[in-house]
């Protein structure tokens, strides 16, 4: 969770006029998480805060708000009629192009008190940059601290077929992935593609595997079984963080058997996946991408999890 400055830069080009509505803190229960945002322009809005008679109502505001910063807090149940039962504080922020926060790590602004920065967060700010990690969002002493949002996993999704396109729609509303698509032509493609996503079409894809970070995450599920066994063959020479392929117990053998021919060992070819996403969830493109994304979200959460970053 952090301040998406891609997302408003681009909403802000496309709609002049937007605000950015995020929870700055929560008490008891509540729909979403601090640092939860969504923007929000004339005749339209992207993110969410939780949904709901919450969201609908400071959509609302955010469209009339006459004065550049808000603070606000609302109890949900009382004010809403949620069920929650908690209350939340609510920054709201009206942005242009004149406006638009210049940070690298973290976007501190004051929201309600004294425009001079606290001690309180200048000793947050000083920790987090000493232990090499960006805070948490959250409300001190009148500022707003947020970490600028940046992607944590590179996904490179090989094919742009029925599956590619299920995997796309479903990860690429996830803040912390930044997804490249390659397949063999432009007109592969769907007519849009989400603005989070670089597509880049190739006649020979494989060539493009030496350009991929080490680190990246790897979706292999074109239109043929050859360019498959091509791009397994030039990650395991490459390197990755993971690599799944789509396919059957059958075909996997098939690809074991040629991989090891080509000289990769066991190990090596162990570390992809064949198949991708959860089995028991069916076959269909939806179904898939849904496995996917959620181990995707499981191993993110671990990862927090040993970083400290959550209880």
């Amino acid at each position: 969770m952090g301040f998406d400055l891609e997302s408003l830069s681009r909403a802000v080009a496309a709609h002049g006029r937007v605000t950015r509505v995020v929870i700055a803190a929560t008490h008891g229960s509540c729909p979403r998480e601090t640092g939860a945002a969504m923007l929000v322009w004339e005749d339209g809005q992207s993110g969410t805060i939780g949904g709901g008679a919450l969201e609908y109502e400071l959509a609302r505001a955010a469209r009339e708000q006459a004065v550049a910063v808000r603070l606000s807090r609302h109890a949900l149940g009382p004010e809403m009629g949620q069920c929650c039962g908690g209350a939340v504080e609510v920054v709201s922020e009206v942005y242009d192009a004149g406006s638009l926060p210049q940070a690298e790590t973290v976007v501190a602004r004051p929201v309600s008190g004294p425009a001079a920065m606290p001690l309180s967060v200048k000793r947050l700010l000083a920790t987090a940059r000493n232990q090499g990690r960006p805070p948490e969002a959250q409300l001190l002493d009148g500022w707003m601290i947020e970490p600028v949002a940046r992607p944590t996993r590179e996904i490179w999704i090989w094919g742009a077929g029925h599956v590619g396109r299920a995997l796309v729609s479903v990860l690429e509303p996830l803040p912390e992935v930044r997804i490249t698509w390659v397949d063999t032509a432009p007109d592969r493609f769907p007519g849009e593609v989400p603005e989070g996503v670089t597509p880049l079409p190739a006649a020979e894809p494989a060539r493009l595997v030496p350009h991929a970070p080490k680190d990246a995450h790897h979706l292999i599920l074109t239109y043929s079984h050859a360019l498959d066994l091509e791009l397994c063959h030039q990650l395991l020479t490459h390197g990755f963080a993971s690599a799944g392929l789509i396919g059957s117990a059958t075909k996997w053998a098939r690809f074991r058997k040629r991989l090891t021919a080509l000289g990769h060992g066991p190990d090596q070819i162990d570390g992809i996946r064949c198949p991708i996403g959860d089995p028991s969830l069916g076959k269909h493109p939806q179904a898939i991408a849904v496995g996917v994304a959620a181990e995707i979200l499981r191993n993110g959460a671990q990862t927090r999890l040993q970083q400290g970053k959550i209880a």
